[in-house]
């Protein structure tokens, strides 16, 4: 019954009221990523939902699209922008995926979505993570993030989905809250993103 229908409600209420509590921090970093990259505060990115389904994930855009004499994109860690790094160690750039949760397309608490190029790459095991909906936040989030490797986001992403409650979902959260505070697992050592999932 949660899982099928509580959950989603849950989703729908929660999506609102984080968008009504934070609209000023949202309109604050709006404005000052749209001056730190040239108009272009949020990022759009495709990435695979509830059955591999794709859709337009929103995140606040913590990188410039700078590029060296070839025309080639600079590395990640040179094109982060100050309040970039700001944004993305407070995981404020978050926030614009509360959009993704009202539309459905994402829930609150889930496996993170990942990018489609991985889809091809999971094993049977690995591909249950997409059973259920991606989420803003997640089990494998709050016992690791980036610090750990892909395999045990993936057993960790797959042991959600066999065990989902709202118990678990309402744990979760409450971590979620804690792991933030202290800002664990952010980037993985020196760098700007997380390196690559290249298969098993």
């Amino acid at each position: 019954m949660y899982k099928s229908y509580f959950k989603r409600t849950i989703d729908g209420v929660g999506a609102v009221i984080g968008l009504l509590l934070l609209a000023p921090i949202f309109i604050a970093v709006t404005v000052g990523l749209y001056f730190a990259n040239n108009g272009k505060p949020f990022f759009f990115q495709q990435r695979p939902g509830k059955k591999g389904q794709l859709f337009n994930i929103i995140k606040f855009k913590t990188m410039n699209d700078k590029k060296d004499d070839d025309g080639v994109l600079l590395p990640d860690k040179d094109r982060l922008t100050k309040i970039g790094v700001f944004v993305r160690k407070t995981s404020l750039d978050e926030i614009p995926q509360l959009l993704n949760v009202l539309k459905g397309e994402m829930s609150l608490i889930g496996p993170r979505p990942l990018l489609p190029e991985y889809l091809p790459l999971y094993n049977s095991v690995q591909q249950r993570r997409h059973d259920v909906k991606p989420g803003i936040t997640g089990w494998a989030q709050v016992n690791g993030r980036n610090a750990i490797s892909w395999e045990q986001k993936f057993e960790l992403d797959v042991w959600y989905v066999k065990h989902l409650s709202f118990n678990l979902d309402a744990r979760i959260f409450f971590l979620t809250f804690k792991k933030v505070l202290v800002r664990e697992g952010i980037n993985t050592v020196n760098t700007a993103t997380t390196e690559p999932f290249k298969g098993n």
